[in-house]
C-alpha cells in the first residue's frame, strides 16, 4: 500500500508530499511531489504495474532532466556522428526551452507538441523542426537502449510531425547557365570552374569544396570522395567537360583543388546570381540540375544513384523529369 505524508517547512507550512510504495517482492519506491494529487497518481501507477508484474525501476529517468540527458548525449553520442556539428546546434536550442527542465519520465507528447508550436512561432521551417524532433527521438531511444531506462516512453512518437513542403525542382532555364557562368567568370575564374563541376558531376557542395588533387585521376576521369554525407566512399565519374575544367586548373601547394573556403564560395555564388539577374537558384539546385541531366541522358535509376550517392530511391525519383518526347526516343532506340 502507498503511504503519503506531507512535507512541511520550519513554520509548519506544507510544501509537498512524500509518497512511499511498498510491495512484497519489489524494492520500496519513494518520491516527492508538490501536490497530493500528483503523489496519489504516481502511487496508483506504480502499484498497478507491480500488481500486473510489469513494473520497472524508473528512478534514473525520473531524476534525470532533459537538459542533463542532452549533456550526456553530447559527450557520448554526438562525437561519433557525422552530423555532429549541426546536431550540437539543435541540442543547445533544446536546452534553452522550458521542456529541458522536465524529468525524462514526465515528458509527454503534449510537451513536445508545445515545443513544436514555439518553434513554428519563431519562424523555423517544417524541415528544421523535423530535424529537431529526430534528435530528441534519438536521445530517448539511446536512453532506453543504452542508459538503462528501459521503461521510458518516447513522447516524440505521439506527436504529429510537421508536413514537409514538396522538394525543390528548380532547374536552369533559358540562357541562365550561360549568364551564370559568365557572371562567375567575371568575379573569379575559379568560381566558374566550381559551378561547372557542380553542373557536370551532381556532387554536393561539401564534396566539391573538399576535393584534393591526390583523389583526382584525370587519366581515368574520376574523383574519389572519402568523406560523403552518408559516410560511404564514392567514386564519381567525370565527363569530358569536367575533366577539362580540372585539367586547366593550377595546382595548389596545399594539395586542395580550390583556394575558396565554403563561406567564401557561397558569398561569391550569391553575388554571381545577382549579377546575372538570376533569382531563386541555390547552389544545391545545381546538383538537382546535374542529376536531372543524367536521367535525360538515359541512365537508369541505380546508375544515377552510383554517381550522385543517393541512398533513398524514392527521393532520387523526383529528379527524374524526362520529357515525353525523350521517352519516345528511348523506346524507339533514338
Amino acid at each position: 500500500m502507498a503511504a503519503i505524508r506531507p512535507r512541511k517547512d520550519r513554520d509548519g507550512v506544507v510544501i509537498g508530499y512524500q509518497v512511499q510504495v511498498q510491495r512484497k517482492g519489489y524494492p520500496s519506491q519513494t518520491k516527492t511531489f508538490r501536490s497530493k494529487a500528483d503523489a496519489q497518481a504516481w502511487a496508483t501507477i506504480v502499484e498497478s504495474e507491480m500488481q500486473r508484474g510489469v513494473w520497472r525501476d524508473r528512478s534514473e529517468s525520473e531524476n534525470t532532466t532533459l537538459m542533463e540527458a542532452f549533456d550526456r548525449y553530447a559527450e557520448e553520442i554526438i562525437p561519433s556522428k557525422k552530423s555532429g556539428n549541426r546536431e550540437m546546434g539543435f541540442l543547445h536550442q533544446w536546452q534553452t526551452r522550458p521542456i529541458a527542465k522536465m524529468f525524462l519520465a514526465s515528458i509527454r507528447g503534449k510537451d513536445v507538441a508545445a515545443a513544436m508550436r514555439n518553434m513554428e512561432s519563431e519562424g523555423k521551417s517544417p524541415n528544421t523542426i523535423r530535424l529537431h524532433l529526430v534528435l530528441l527521438s534519438h536521445l530517448f531511444t539511446i536512453a532506453r537502449k543504452e542508459w538503462g531506462m528501459e521503461s521510458l516512453n518516447n513522447p516524440v512518437e505521439l506527436v504529429r510531425k510537421p508536413k514537409l513542403p514538396r522538394g525543390r525542382d528548380r532547374r536552369l532555364v533559358g540562357d541562365e547557365e550561360t549568364r551564370l557562368l559568365d557572371a562567375c567568370q567575371t568575379i573569379s575564374p575559379e568560381l566558374a570552374s566550381i559551378v561547372g563541376i557542380a553542373i557536370e558531376t551532381a556532387m554536393r557542395q561539401g564534396e566539391i569544396m573538399g576535393m584534393t588533387w591526390n583523389k583526382v585521376d584525370l587519366k581515368r576521369q574520376t574523383v574519389t570522395l572519402e568523406d560523403t554525407k552518408n559516410g560511404e566512399k564514392r567514386i564519381v565519374p567525370l565527363t569530358t567537360k569536367a575533366t577539362q575544367i580540372l585539367r586547366d586548373l593550377p595546382r595548389n601547394l596545399d594539395g586542395k583543388v580550390w583556394t575558396y573556403t565554403d563561406d567564401g564560395m557561397r558569398t561569391s555564388y550569391k553575388r554571381a546570381c545577382k549579377r546575372a539577374g538570376i533569382k531563386g537558384l541555390t547552389f544545391h539546385d545545381l546538383r538537382h540540375e546535374a542529376t536531372s541531366r543524367l536521367f535525360e541522358k538515359g541512365l537508369a535509376l541505380m546508375q544515377v544513384s552510383a554517381i550522385t550517392g543517393h541512398k533513398n530511391m524514392q527521393m532520387l525519383k523526383r529528379y527524374n523529369h524526362l520529357k515525353p518526347e525523350d521517352l519516345v526516343k528511348l523506346l524507339n532506340g533514338g
